[in-house]
């Protein structure tokens, strides 16, 4: 049995309090499903500034009445103290996601970047050792490491952030360990990369490559790759991101504490061949694009190339990460279909009444 398996045996057993702040947001609302089909009690913190509530409607009409019963939602925002400390009640387990994610955003408003992804997560963790919870795992980033060239990625060598968003989440990290160092407080980083599964929102500036393709290729629009396609990246799955998640949150290994950690399948895609794997997939789902990519410049404050060594997830935490990419676009991809012509009939329909509204008046 993997520790995975027997982790979500023994929660199933002895139900525990789980905080998810970003609750609505794309991993946030997955960690939420999988913690409530464990039987387990959420309290869930969103503001909606990138989350959304079909995220949470979606949970809802996926799991029991009675799970959904032990789910308590609180609209705050991570940059209000007081907000923070009412969540931090009675919980045993922090997985705090509440983010701005994005380079290209913390390029274009770093103060607002900054905000929430430096003072929000200060409040947090304030809030969370006065509560006394267990753990307090968060959401770290790839980014961290910067120019530095050296692939894999290994946790202890970094380079200089190249963007506004790297430096808040390399902040992230020093407050965590100077946490663990004053207040014995037990955190745990996940330095993510590339997460990409259902209800991450494909659309708007700054969406992710896999789901903005993949609603481009569906809508039959032109996809654009930024670079000659060869820049590379260590796609994850989303179901490797919960399974990290809660094997941090409730590892009691002293060695395993107070550690930040790559949370990735530890390979190398090309932009190239990710459109070759999502046309794929989408044709395997009924869905033809015949169309090339189109090529533009590069993105400033982005990096070439990412691969992660995951060797001290899985010796410290038992992480397996067993979905790699093809894998997990095989999953993901009857969700994403689903989703588009779902809202396509959602449109028609407003269509059609107000076409009958207008003839009527």
């Amino acid at each position: 049995m993997t520790a995975f398996a027997q982790l979500k045996e023994n929660l199933a057993a002895e139900p525990k309090t789980w905080l998810v702040t970003g609750v609505a947001g794309f991993i946030g609302s997955n960690l939420l499903e999988t913690l409530l089909k464990l039987n387990q009690r959420v309290v869930g913190l969103d503001n909606f500034a990138t989350g959304h509530q079909r995220n949470l409607d979606e949970v809802q009409s996926i799991v029991s009445q009675e799970q959904w019963r032990n789910f308590q939602f609180i609209h705050g925002d991570i940059r209000n103290q007081e907000d923070c400390h009412k969540v931090c009640q009675g919980v045993d387990y922090v997985l705090h996601q509440a983010a701005l994610g994005s380079v290209p955003r913390s390029l274009a408003d770093p103060i607002t970047t900054n905000s929430a992804n430096i003072t929000g997560f200060l409040n947090m963790m304030v809030a969370a050792r006065d509560a006394n919870v267990k753990s307090f795992t968060y959401a770290a980033s790839s980014s961290t490491y910067g120019d530095h060239p050296a692939l894999p990625k290994v946790e202890g060598t970094i380079g200089k952030p190249l963007s506004p968003y790297a430096v808040t989440k390399y902040v992230n990290e020093l407050y965590a360990d100077v946490f663990s160092r004053c207040y014995g407080f037990h955190t745990i980083g996940l330095r993510y990369f590339n997460v990409f599964g259902k209800r991450q929102d494909p659309d708007g500036a700054y969406a992710a490559v896999i789901p903005k393709w993949t609603a481009s290729m569906i809508r039959g629009q032109d996809v654009f790759i930024n670079g000659d396609g060869e820049t590379s990246r260590d796609f994850c799955y989303i179901a490797n991101a919960v399974e990290a998640n809660l094997l941090a949150a409730v590892t009691t290994s002293p060695e395993a504490k107070n550690q930040v950690y790559n949370v990735a399948v530890g390979d190398r895609t090309t932009l190239n061949q990710l459109f070759d794997i999502i046309r794929g997939a989408l044709n395997d789902n009924g869905v033809a694009y015949s169309k090339p990519p189109q090529y533009r410049d590069f993105l400033a404050g982005d990096v070439l190339h990412s691969q992660a060594d995951i060797a001290k997830a899985r010796g410290l935490l038992g992480y397996g990460g067993q979905f790699r990419l093809q894998a997990g676009v095989d999953q993901a991809m009857p969700w994403y279909v689903g989703r588009h012509f779902q809202e396509a009939d959602t449109l028609d329909q407003i269509t059609t009444l107000a076409s009958i509204q207008g003839a009527v008046t």
